[in-house]
């Protein structure tokens, strides 16, 4: 292997994205990947004649991103389709849905629920501030200067600070309940910031609620042909400036000499070196690579939880039909299917006693909608992420129960289009072991860590590892979901890492 500037452990989005800026600026750099497909949980593969994600596929955070424009990925093939909806909201009953244009959502919620219209407008207006500084969090290194410089001072508060600060420290179920008295209005929003684990009893979880202003000013969107397309046309802005990303050669050891990360170690014996070596694995496969001696006894505690969510994904023989809204717009909008706020509720428990939930909320994905080239003529992919699963289950194995688990996903499902079982010609069941399996994801977590408030920010994924850069090790630096900001299709963790990396860079020279 020849000599690098930069070696990246992992090809999931967050290390492309990382990959491309050093790319970018000059210096070599090689990215070694244990799978055939590159993009970790941002791939897509051909399966029984569908196009099928294998992780994320609703593009919503890193539209709030300048990844896509600084990196000039259109010129490599990334091409986004506008979601308008952007959720379709259902309780089997009836559907309403969120619109990027909130006058628009508004006018609607308040000609099917009075007074709800006017609530989800204070709710924009008075949380937009705070969500947009958020963001700015997201798209720094954390440090006690930037968390107060964008968290405080930046968040719109001004005199009502005193009021506003013991809110976002309360459950988001709670402060959903103070704007919207109807619960088919407050419950997919309490789902929707369910997403990223927590429950909607959990203290200190308010900010998952109060991103949500946010939804309308990037949107939700879908790269043609895929999620995974993203992660195609960082492999091609990578390799256009002259790097080179490897398939199929996982990586067994980060090399080490006197303190300092020299290079890789490759399972099948081969070693390349390098002058900086950048992790994009689960802090824990990082962890790993090191020498026992050179793992802090803080990194030991990071906590991974006990998996989180499962899919269930189809290929269909026709088009759905939602018995609510049989219209395109309940296909296109990201499906916010819940019954109610006691669904989710029971769902966390039977999660908590190490049981699948029986009866799901889902999260319903139709992508074919807007994009044909999913699907074959007249048919349709169906994606349904449902929570919460264990990933250690009280009783029996995922073996032995992943039939169950998908059975109560379709049972579900079934209350809103009757007929789903029928159209079925194509699947994939991804458990958490599944999940653990493919993604090298400890746990099935595809958060990789517990997203809550002793792992975010300057805690993560521990505090003095924070800085995307490994403690008492020189050159080895960490990137991807076990860093800040977290999990999500976003690219920050990357793009914050890369500008770490490129000062350090600089600073001695290379």
């Amino acid at each position: 292997m020849p000599d690098l500037d930069i070696a990246v452990v992992g090809a999931g989005h967050n290390a492309l994205v990382a990959a491309a800026y050093l790319a970018q600026a000059g210096y070599r750099v090689g990215v070694f990947e244990r799978r055939g497909v590159a993009g970790g949980a941002v791939s897509t593969v051909d399966h029984q004649g569908f196009r099928f994600d294998l992780g994320g596929s609703a593009h919503i955070l890193i539209r709030l991103t300048p990844v896509v424009e600084e990196l000039g990925l259109r010129r490599y093939g990334l091409e986004y389709l506008e979601l308008d909806p952007l959720f379709h909201a259902s309780d089997a009953e009836q559907s309403w849905f969120v619109w990027r244009d909130p006058e628009r959502t508004v006018a609607e919620l308040d000609s099917r629920f009075p007074g709800q219209g006017a609530a989800y407008r204070r709710f924009l207006q008075e949380w937009l501030p705070f969500a947009q500084a958020v963001k700015e969090t997201f798209l720094s290194s954390p440090s006690p200067f930037n968390l107060g410089q964008k968290m405080l001072w930046s968040a719109g508060f001004g005199r009502e600070w005193r009021q506003r600060l013991p809110r976002i420290l309360r459950p988001y179920g709670e402060v959903a309940r103070e704007y919207f008295s109807e619960e088919r209005v407050r419950a997919p929003l309490v789902w929707m910031a369910a997403q990223s684990g927590p429950p909607p009893s959990d203290p200190l979880s308010a900010p998952f609620l109060l991103w949500h202003p946010l939804y309308h000013v990037g949107g939700v969107a879908r790269p043609r042909g895929g999620s995974g397309g993203l992660s195609v046309a960082l492999v091609g802005a990578i390799e256009a400036m002259g790097g080179r990303v490897h398939l199929r050669a996982p990586v067994g050891k980060i090399r080490l000499e006197a303190n300092r990360a020299v290079g890789l170690e490759l399972e099948d014996g081969s070693a390349v070196t390098a002058r900086a070596v950048l992790a994009g694995s689960h802090i824990q496969k990082t962890l790993a690579m090191l020498p026992e001696g050179a793992v802090p006894e803080v990194a030991r505690g990071v906590r991974v939880g006990n998996g989180f969510g499962m899919v269930l994904r189809l290929g269909l023989s026709e088009r759905l039909r939602y018995q609510t809204h049989p219209g395109d717009e309940a296909r296109t909008g990201l499906g916010l299917l819940i019954r109610g706020e006691q669904q989710l509720n029971r769902a966390y428990g039977e999660y908590l006693a190490g049981e699948p939930t029986h009866d799901p909320p889902l999260i319903a994905m139709s992508f074919s909608a807007v994009d044909p080239s999913l699907a074959p003529p007249g048919g349709e992919t169906l994606w349904l992420w449902a929570q919460y699963y264990p990933y250690t289950l009280a009783q029996g194995t995922w073996e032995t129960r992943a039939a169950e688990a998908r059975e109560g996903i379709l049972r579900s499902f079934e209350r809103y289009d009757p007929e789903i079982r029928r159209k079925i010609v194509a699947e994939l069941v991804q458990t958490p072991l599944w999940l653990e399996q493919e993604f090298a994801m400890p746990a099935g977590n595809v958060m990789h860590l517990e997203m809550s408030l002793d792992q975010m920010f300057m805690l993560r994924p521990w505090l003095g590892a924070h800085g995307y850069k490994f403690p008492g090790i020189r050159g080895l630096y960490l990137t991807g979901a076990s860093t800040h900001p977290g999990g999500g299709i976003m690219g920050a963790s990357g793009r914050n890492a890369a500008r770490v990396v490129l000062k350090e860079l600089s600073r001695n020279r290379i």
